[in-house]
Formats: C-alpha cells, sequence, structure tokens
C-alpha cells in the first residue's frame, strides 16, 4: 500500500500471453494495482477479471498497438483518466520476425523496431515524471540473451533491437537511482512461453538442454527479486 492507503499501480505492456502474463499475476500477488496493455484486449479482460476475482486489485485494459509512433498516448490517457502515476513500468512486448532482413518486407521491420525499441522508450519516458514523484518507482525491462550475442543470420534487428534495450537499461540505472528508481533488465535465455511457437523456433528451443530452460514463473520471480534489491 501506498502512504494515502492505495494500492500502487503497474503498467505492464504485452500482458496478454507469456511473460507478461505471468509478470501481471505475480504483480497482483504483490497488491499491485494494473493497467493491461496489449493488441489483444479480449485476453488482457479475462485476465484482469481472473486477477480481480482472487486477489481483490482493479484495473485498466488498454488495446494498443506498440508499432504506432504515438502508441504510449493511450496508456497515459488511461492513468490521467484514473488519476494516478505508475509506481511500476514493465516493458515487456516483443516479437521477432524469423525472416532474413532481406526476406520480409520493410513496413514489419519497421514495425518490429517501433514496438520493440521506440515503444519502450516512449513509455518510459512518458511515465517517468510519475514514476520520479511516487519516490521509489520500478522499471523492468525485457531484453534477452540474444541482445548479448554476436548476431546471427535470420531474426535479424531481434539481437540488435535487445543489445539496444539492455544499454538504454543501464543507463537510465546510472541516471535515476539517486532519485530511488530501481532499473532492471533481464535476459532471459529459453522460456517457455507461446514466443518460440509464434516466431518458428519451437523445434530448436525444445531441443535446449534442461539446465537452460525456465518457466516464465520463474523468470519473473527472479526479475522481480533482482528489482526489489536494486
Amino acid at each position: 500500500m501506498t502512504q494515502d492507503g492505495a494500492r500502487p499501480l503497474a503498467v505492464v505492456t504485452g500482458a496478454s500471453a507469456g511473460l507478461g502474463a505471468a509478470f501481471a499475476r505475480a504483480l497482483a500477488v504483490r497488491n499491485y494495482d494494473l493497467v493491461l496493455v496489449a493488441r489483444r484486449k479480449d485476453r488482457l479482460e479475462a485476465l484482469l477479471a481472473e486477477l480481480s476475482q482472487q486477489h481483490g486489485i482493479t484495473g485498466v485494459c488498454v488495446g494498443a498497438d506498440l508499432s504506432l509512433p504515438e502508441a504510449h498516448v493511450p496508456v497515459v490517457e488511461a492513468l490521467t483518466a484514473q488519476g494516478r502515476d505508475a509506481a511500476m513500468l514493465v516493458n515487456n512486448a516483443g516479437y521477432s520476425l524469423p525472416q532474413t532482413f532481406m526476406g520480409t518486407d520493410w513496413n514489419a521491420q519497421r514495425d518490429f523496431i517501433m514496438t520493440l525499441v521506440m515503444a519502450v522508450c516512449g513509455l518510459t519516458h512518458a511515465l517517468l515524471p510519475g514514476l520520479i514523484k511516487n519516490g521509489g518507482g520500478k522499471i523492468i525491462m525485457l531484453g534477452s540473451m540474444a541482445g548479448l550475442s554476436p548476431g546471427g543470420a535470420g531474426h535479424t534487428l531481434y539481437p540488435a533491437a535487445k543489445s539496444f534495450v539492455n544499454k538504454f537499461a543501464l543507463s537510465l540505472d546510472a541516471e535515476l537511482r539517486g532519485k530511488g528508481i530501481k532499473v532492471t533488465c533481464v535476459n532471459p535465455g529459453v522460456t517457455d512461453t507461446e514466443f518460440q511457437a509464434a516466431n518458428g523456433t519451437q523445434d530448436v528451443m525444445s531441443k535446449a538442454p534442461r539446465m537452460f530452460r525456465m518457466s516464465a514463473e520463474d523468470v519473473v520471480a527472479q526479475t522481480l527479486r533482482a528489482n526489489d534489491d536494486g
């Protein structure tokens, strides 16, 4: 609870499935109200109804296309309508394009960059004043082990985008640590979600040794603990 007795509010992007849904569930257990963001609003509404019934939290579902230049605007409008600031931002939304760079239409690559890079920056910039005002805001970025790799053929911009997110988080931490903001970038490896099926890597990822595989719930639990610890 905050000083005025209200629950803190967390914004989670890509909350309709996978790690985003797992973050929403874990934060509801921690007594956060939620602003859930994704294109599939019907999934968000079903998840929010479930979490509201189980944990007594409240929330808002924002059906947003994060590939749009002003993707942060409907999220900001949702917060303004409630008269609230976010206490946590989880920049989770993401996907990959399994084809080669030249094997895809430029519009698809552009939308990918807008979603994984520009929307992350836009949302963070828009919500930072409220996070700072909250006096102890939290920011979580979803990177990837791919962002630490030398790159490879196919999924061409994915390692580059995740490397950007990682460096962005490190720079934000350097700027904001003195203001009480905790910034964490998590770089998961093989995680059991819908991601692999969606990007055509299910067969490859399923062959990874068990020691390198994690559940979405484990990734989220470790990330939240790391963020708590600064």
